[in-house]
């Protein structure tokens, strides 16, 4: 069986809508899908539908950024009730807390002769909650790099002339508002937040402690070793062990559903709800 339980669409900065998600999930053989868009369900109708109809299992979920340390981190939250009061609230404080991020990164962009940044991005979001992709997208189309990765590292990158420090809920909230929704609270992809090992060992500590379910263990464009430890460190602190490959586009380097496995030692999250 393969299973993806992290996956975007455009009801955040994914590229594919939720139908479109569907049918490449069913294209590439994902028997399983999480659709996880950043602090929002709202995809999550339309994905039903389009599972429903390719045949596949969706898992409802979300991907809520959180503030531990004074550092963003991500908790995904699966196997949901997307109507959930507490969490439909969470969601909208975090969509407004999103809103106003992106006014202030546009107004700082104004001054280093990029006005109409955040009207650009809004632009380009549509419907969707506006983030940093989007103003990335926007930058690019005027000329601003030749690449996402040299927008984000000139202009939307921590200290750099765009950015804006986030104003996330806090760690507990996030995990205790996916739980009060029945669903399961992962820690996403926990060495991808350039931190050192004893730094990602600490958030896993405390991860533990504020209650959380499970961590990302097997994600895209990973090396064994850093599964293998991962693995181990899923055992050590007590989590469940998820798999992600964080979809965004279509890309060589990120498919849906692609050599995502589990070590043996590690136990599936998806035992709790499959």
């Amino acid at each position: 069986m393969r299973i993806d339980l992290h996956s975007h669409s455009t009801a955040s900065d994914g590229s594919l809508s939720p139908s479109e998600l569907l049918a490449r999930a069913a294209e590439k053989e994902v028997d399983v899908l999480a659709l996880t868009d950043h602090d929002t369900l709202a995809g999550l109708a339309e994905a039903r539908t389009a599972a429903e109809a390719h045949g596949i299992r969706l898992v409802t979920g979300v991907e809520i950024s959180a503030l531990w340390e004074h550092k963003e981190i991500h908790v995904v939250g699966l196997n949901l009730d997307p109507g959930h009061e507490g969490l439909s609230r969470l969601l909208a404080e975090q969509g407004a807390r999103r809103d106003a991020r992106a006014r202030l990164m546009g107004e700082r962009l104004e001054k280093a002769r990029y006005p109409g940044a955040y009207e650009g991005a809004r632009a380009i979001a549509g419907n969707a909650a506006i983030t940093r992709t989007h103003l990335a997208r926007w930058l690019l189309e005027q000329g601003a790099a030749d690449s996402m990765g040299k927008v984000f590292k000139k202009f939307l990158s921590r200290g750099n002339t765009g950015y804006a420090p986030p104003d996330w809920c806090s760690l507990d909230d996030a995990i205790g508002a996916i739980q009060a929704a029945g669903g399961v609270a992962v820690l996403a992809h926990p060495t991808r937040y350039e931190l050192s090992n004893k730094w990602v060992r600490k958030m896993l500590s405390a991860f533990a402690e504020a209650g959380g379910d499970a961590m990302e263990v097997s994600m895209a464009q990973q090396s064994p070793q850093e599964r293998a430890t991962l693995g181990k460190w899923s055992r050590e602190y007590g989590l469940a062990a998820s798999v992600g490959s964080d979809f965004h586009f279509p890309s060589q380097w990120r498919e849906l559903g692609r050599q995502l496995w589990l070590p043996k030692e590690a136990t599936p999250v998806w035992e709790r709800f499959l």
